[in-house]
């Protein structure tokens, strides 16, 4: 995914923990923002980028092999991105204009997103379907699908809200998507990308600490699928004081990656064995159980520490030389020239001498 694409989706829709199957379309539309399309469409299932399409190319992109088969093999689906990615810009774009003439905002970086789409569990069958409207980093308007109304996060949004709520035949529509047509998508590509989305890989482990004092980090990364926990336990018992969990984030090559850190300013060294970290990953059995232990700990100050001496001693041993060379430098010429007492020539004037020049003045 490319760099720009993450950042907008992850403005106002972080990665989070889920144990079901998901489906999402973001609609992201920019105002102000340089060398950046205008409007940008991105599909995922199961967080995975599965297509792409901006104001810029308009056309649909398949970010996955499996994806772009897909779109090849069922024209319909196509066309249907095809046009939601067009009339989507149009719309969109007037509504961030008409934000900003409400808000008084002529200048500046301003974004207006959509988030749509359902989480399905195959186990149960439960569908959850979601519409979500951000502004600038907050939430704006969200659809109730319980009750077909919209529920305004802004005063600017509750004139919108009476609008969509006497709109009953579209709120239907949505219901019917989001429960029906959006579950059936995701077996769809859950059956295309098979051999990627439901495969299952482990991470590697590490304990990870800046400084003595800083706390330790637990980090795993290179694992799949995203549902995953990981926490830090004292006696078997899970911790909830002193922890600061991380965000599911992915890597470049399409895992995730995670950390979660655990404050030892109140715990005693010999306290440290009572601790561990716990790496649950979702259809596995087994989880990777990580303890405390100093001597596993990755430190970028020990690394700092063994570095130093030798990096010192390196230096020490250049300005020896160099010294050394130029106190030779000096004698050989002093010899060769000594300096007058009447004149007093200086040492500078001595070294900056060439070859073929008199002692303190140059040869013409």
């Amino acid at each position: 995914m490319k760099t720009m694409e993450l950042v907008f989706l992850l403005i106002f829709f972080p990665f989070t923990l889920s144990v079901k199957h998901s489906l999402k379309f973001f609609f992201t539309v920019s105002s102000g923002v340089k060398n950046f399309p205008d409007f940008v469409a991105v599909g995922m299932v199961d967080e995975v980028p599965m297509g792409y399409c901006d104001s810029v190319s308009k056309k649909i992109e398949g970010k996955q092999d499996w994806s772009q088969k897909m779109l090849d093999d069922d024209p319909q689906l196509l066309e249907l991105y095809t046009e939601e990615c067009l009339t989507s810009q149009h719309k969109y774009k007037a509504q961030i204009d008409i934000l900003k003439q409400q808000l008084n905002q002529t200048v500046g970086v301003h974004v207006f997103q959509r988030m749509h789409g359902c989480e399905w569990n195959n186990e149960t069958g439960e569908v959850n379907g979601f519409v979500r409207f951000g502004y600038d980093g907050e939430d704006f308007i969200a659809f109730d699908l319980k009750t077909l109304t919209w529920i305004a996060s802004k005063p600017q949004a509750v004139i919108i809200k009476h609008r969509r709520d006497r709109e009953r035949p579209k709120n239907e529509r949505w219901k019917y998507f989001l429960t029906q047509q959006c579950p059936e998508l995701v077996k769809k590509y859950l059956d295309y990308g098979k051999s990627s989305l439901l495969r299952t890989e482990l991470p590697s482990v590490s304990l990870l600490q800046k400084t003595p004092s800083s706390p330790v980090s637990c980090h795993a990364t290179g694992f799949y699928p995203h549902r995953a926990e990981m926490f830090w336990r004292k006696d078997g018992e899970k911790l909830h004081e002193d922890v600061d969990h991380g965000e599911i984030l992915p890597n470049h090559d399409g895992s995730f990656q995670m950390s979660v850190d655990l404050n030892l300013s109140s715990v005693t060294p010999e306290d440290w064995r009572r601790y561990e970290c716990v790496f649950h990953l979702s259809g596995v059995k087994d989880d990777i159980v990580t303890k405390l232990d100093k001597a596993v700990i990755r430190t970028n100050w020990e690394i700092l520490t063994d570095m130093t001496i030798p990096i010192i001693a390196m230096v020490a041993l250049a300005v020896i030389l160099i010294a050394a060379a130029g106190f030779m430098f000096y004698k050989k010429k002093k010899a060769r020239c000594p300096p007058s007492s009447a004149d007093n020539i200086s040492v500078l004037t001595e070294l900056n001498s060439e070859d073929g020049e008199t002692c303190g003045t140059t040869k013409n």
